[in-house]
């Protein structure tokens, strides 16, 4: 096995005693929070991530995970409607005030629950889907298994206290993640800063819509227990990075902190992509070929997430057989390329020959071994 070690300059801070990309992370006055980066996966910061904590209003972005799935498939459709029960009309806390014994398109029922956070718009989805909200909180929680929300669990549609009703911000952060990943033709919804129904607009509660910082989501809620909450996520330059914070004493520190950190976590990280279009990083030495040589090229493109202001080079091992044995066929897995990232993490993909190679005739391939046979004799 040939072993060659090549180096790339990206902007890359190294910390040998703590994660790299949380050194500069500042302190915050919630309870629990992580920011994420979106593409890379990188934990940007994280403070009590895995810590139990009340979800309230923020489980309804779970809700709306099992309607969107719902319109994916088919089974419903936006101009669906679903009756107003009279558990749903009843019950407390923000409503969307839909009254009881009438028909709701659910489309203006998604809309309730994300701009108007509308308990009693999340029991009529709930319902309509699953027959009662008991049973989609079955649903709820075996979705949470499958998007390993592990430390999660729901008793309700809405995020109404109950001690058994608990996730993380680590689990929290993973559902936003995939909210955006798999349901980007309904995300759009979670930016809507304002909804009328009956007569009645109610403005969105998330505080980062109303500041020009790129964001655009997703839900806020509070309970005496829980404190202030927030799932936020937001945009710049391409780059989203993804937010969770519990546990602030009132609506003003949530405003103030959840805009502090967004725009900390946009401002100070970038991503940078290794072998951008897979270009070729290496050109091997080939034996019996009609190439004496190939370009290799990574399988793929790697994203690192960054601190914006440090620069250091990047240190990238090759490892192959070489010479290379022909023939040889474009898209053949040869080697592997291996990256320590930032966070100190080793990452490994498959080295692949960027071109096809036709072993020589045999005419051919017979003066070459009697060469290297000569060659090894004189040696």
């Amino acid at each position: 096995m040939f072993n060659r070690a090549i180096q790339y300059t990206f902007l890359i801070f190294l910390c040998l005693v703590i994660s790299p990309l949380q050194a500069y992370a500042q302190d915050t006055t919630a309870k629990q929070a992580i920011i994420i980066d979106f593409d890379t996966g990188n934990i940007l910061f994280e403070h009590n991530a895995d810590e139990r904590m009340p979800t309230s209003s923020m489980s309804k972005v779970m809700t709306m995970y099992l309607v969107f799935e719902a319109l994916k498939r088919g089974d419903i459709n936006l101009d669906d409607e679903f009756v107003v029960s009279e558990k749903a009309w009843k019950k407390q806390g923000s409503k969307m005030f839909v009254p009881v014994g009438k028909k709701v398109k659910v489309e203006d029922l998604i809309r309730g629950v994300i701009v108007q956070s509308g308990n009693d718009a999340t029991i009529v989805l709930a319902e309509g889907l699953a027959g009662s909200e008991e049973a989609f909180a079955q649903a709820l929680n075996e979705k949470a298994k499958e998007l390993g929300m592990n430390n999660s669990h729901f008793m309700n549609a809405s995020g109404w206290p109950d001690p058994d009703h608990y996730s993380t911000a680590r689990d929290l952060a993973t559902l936003a993640m995939a909210m955006i990943k798999n349901f980007p033709d309904y995300y759009k919804y979670y930016a809507e800063k304002e909804f009328t129904y009956h007569d009645i607009t109610q403005q969105n509660r998330n505080p980062l819509l109303y500041r020009d910082i790129g964001a655009d989501g997703i839900k806020t809620g509070h309970t005496e227990d829980g404190g202030y909450g927030l799932i936020g996520s937001g945009e710049k330059d391409g780059r989203r990075v993804v937010m969770v914070l519990n546990g602030m004493e009132s609506n003003k520190h949530r405003k103030e902190e959840s805009v502090r950190l967004l725009q900390w976590a946009l401002n100070s990280f970038k991503n940078i992509t290794l072998f951008k279009n897979q270009k070729p990083i290496e050109k091997a030495k080939v034996t019996m070929g009609a190439s004496l040589n190939v370009p290799l090229i990574p399988a793929d493109n790697l994203i690192l997430t960054v601190p914006s202001l440090y620069q250091k080079k990047l240190d990238v091992s090759l490892e192959y057989n070489s010479p290379l044995v022909a023939p040889l066929s474009k898209g053949q897995e040869v080697g592997t390329v291996k990256i320590i990232t930032p966070a100190g993490e080793e990452k490994t993909m498959s080295l692949l020959v960027a071109e096809d190679v036709e072993e020589l005739n045999f005419f051919l391939k017979f003066l070459v071994k009697a060469r290297m046979l000569a060659q090894q004799r004189g040696g």
